[in-house]
Formats: structure tokens, C-alpha cells, sequence
């Protein structure tokens, strides 16, 4: 696992180099986007096809193979988590290499690179002290009632912020105590967030308590919760009342 984790931070941390260099170069907007999105895409599968030739690769940005369902092995990647905050030049964006293994993600890292940030399943550490007051990082533009729920009973208050790894990031960095999800997301949005933040000893969950299970044929997977370990049977108490 090693070998797979040090190979998914280095992909990580180049793609979102590239990455940096695409948005130095553009003009902010829509057409950075889809630049940044089709050349780190293109990168990254390049990498894990040379490295990882026997895998199978399910990407946000490239066609699916049904027949990663009967693999063990599945690398789940998103080259821009964040189109939105990266083309208007925000530091709340990020790179997702993760990998399943019979289902369960393992493996991952998850570059901020506005932040000269690559955090990975073998070097990563749950926060030793929570904030105060509690702080559930939430999206931009959508706060999920049950984030607005879970931050009125815990005493907290909402962080919004970009993309769905920048928001799993601050609570593996301590930065936040929960990000509570439902609305929609995908295997790719969370996948390899979800495998750092539980190498660092986090709760991670669907909002019901049941775990994340990644390579079905169905990549939606809409809900998240990642919180500190002290908080999960408030949180999952209040989410199910």
C-alpha cells in the first residue's frame, strides 16, 4: 500500500502543479475550466496507465468501463474538484487520486495546490483539539439543511467553503470539526478524501452511518459525513432522529 500511496500523492501534487500553471496562464472563466479539467484528466491517466497498467481507472472526465465492477482494484480520480473556485482564481480547489480495493477506499491523496498542500493516506493524523466554537465546513452556494441542523445542536457554526476536498482537507488538518453533505456527489467527489481522512483516524460515513462503498455500477454516491471521532454519535443522532 506503500507504493500506492507515494504513487498517488506524486500524481497529485504534478496534476495540480499543471494545474497552477493552466490557471497562471488562462484568462479566469469557463474555457479555464474546461482547459484545467481536460489536460490534468489527461495527465493523470497517462501516469496511473504507465504506473498501474493491470488497474482500472473511473475518472469524472473520461468515458466509464462497466467492467471495473468485477476489479478489486479501481482507482477513482477527480483532476479538478472545484471547477468553479479554480476558474475564478480561489485557493478552494483540489486534485483527487483515490484508490478502492474490494470496495473499501484505502489509498488516496488529495493536493490543495493553492495551498502547496498534497495530504496522503501514509503520512496524515486526526487534529488532537477541536475548535471552539465547533466549525461544520459547507458548500458555497447549497448549505444542506442537515448541516445547518447538525451545527444548531452541536453549538457550532458553518464554514462555507469550495470544493468537496478542500472542505475534507480542513477537518483532517483540524482546520474544521465536521463536513456534513447530502444534496449529491459522486464517487470521484469523495473517494479519495474519504481515504485520507480515515487513515487519519476520522469518522467518515454516509449521513446515515452506514459506510462508503466505491466500484458499483452506479457512481452516484450523494452524502458524506467526515467529522472528529468525538463528534460522530451526536452528529449521526441527529441526523437520524
Amino acid at each position: 500500500m506503500s507504493a500506492d500511496a507515494a504513487l498517488a500523492r506524486q500524481i497529485a501534487a504534478e496534476a495540480g502543479e499543471l494545474l497552477l500553471g493552466i490557471q497562471a496562464a488562462g484568462t479566469l472563466g469557463k474555457a479555464l475550466g474546461d482547459a484545467g479539467d481536460a489536460r490534468a484528466n489527461r495527465f493523470i491517466l497517462d501516469r496511473l496507465r504507465a504506473e498501474r497498467p493491470d488497474d482500472f481507472v473511473l475518472s469524472e472526465e473520461a468515458a466509464d468501463d462497466p467492467a471495473r465492477c468485477a476489479a478489486r482494484r479501481l482507482w477513482v480520480v477527480d483532476p479538478l474538484d472545484g471547477t468553479q473556485e479554480f476558474c475564478q482564481g480561489r485557493s478552494d480547489w483540489a486534485v483527487h487520486i483515490g484508490l478502492s480495493i474490494d470496495g473499501a477506499p484505502v489509498v488516496g491523496a488529495v493536493a490543495l495546490p493553492a495551498r502547496g498542500l498534497a495530504i496522503c493516506t501514509d503520512q496524515c493524523r486526526a487534529p488532537s483539539a477541536a475548535n471552539i466554537p465547533p466549525r461544520v465546513v459547507v458548500s458555497r452556494s447549497r448549505p444542506p439543511a442537515e448541516a445547518v441542523k447538525v451545527a444548531d445542536a452541536i453549538g457550532g457554526v458553518l464554514v462555507p467553503m469550495g470544493s468537496a476536498g478542500a472542505k475534507a482537507m480542513a477537518v483532517v488538518l483540524g482546520e474544521a470539526d465536521a463536513y456534513v453533505h447530502s444534496g449529491g456527489q459522486y464517487v470521484w467527489d469523495n473517494c479519495a478524501p474519504a481515504a485520507v481522512a480515515l487513515a487519519a483516524g476520522l469518522h467518515v460515513s454516509r449521513l446515515d452511518g452506514s459506510p462508503l462503498v466505491y466500484n458499483r455500477a452506479d457512481t452516484y454516491l450523494p452524502d458524506l459525513l467526515i467529522c472528529a471521532p468525538a463528534l460522530a454519535g451526536t452528529i449521526l443522532a441527529v441526523l437520524n432522529a
